[in-house]
């Protein structure tokens, strides 16, 4: 009970948030969410995007995983780090996003 008790004390502790990249054509038959796609169908850039475009695959952030979905998450992109679901930092969080020059 201890170790378990440990985990969720480290897991709630890191203060990062999960991405998952989902497809917004793929609903489950009686399941409300996203499918999860491979990280791959995201763009990363994305991630510290200020207005990132919301295409069929896009990052879907926190909630509940399930059978191969999510649900009870935002597509709105929260402060701190994120991670994808296969534990890459995609981003660190913080002033200055990834560092991309403006342009004109």
């Amino acid at each position: 009970m201890v170790s378990a008790l440990s985990l969720t004390l480290v897991a709630c502790g890191s203060g990062s948030t999960t991405a998952r990249c989902v497809d917004r054509n793929a609903p489950a038959k009686g399941k409300s969410g996203y499918k999860v796609v491979p990280d791959s169908y995201c763009d990363s850039g994305d991630i510290d995007d200020p207005s990132p475009a919301y295409g069929r695959y896009y990052w879907y952030y926190g909630g509940k995983s399930n059978s191969g979905f999510v649900s009870g998450g935002s597509s709105v992109r929260p402060d701190g780090k994120i991670k994808s679901s296969g534990g890459r930092t995609l981003s660190r969080g913080g002033f200055g996003g990834g560092g991309r020059g403006g342009g004109g």
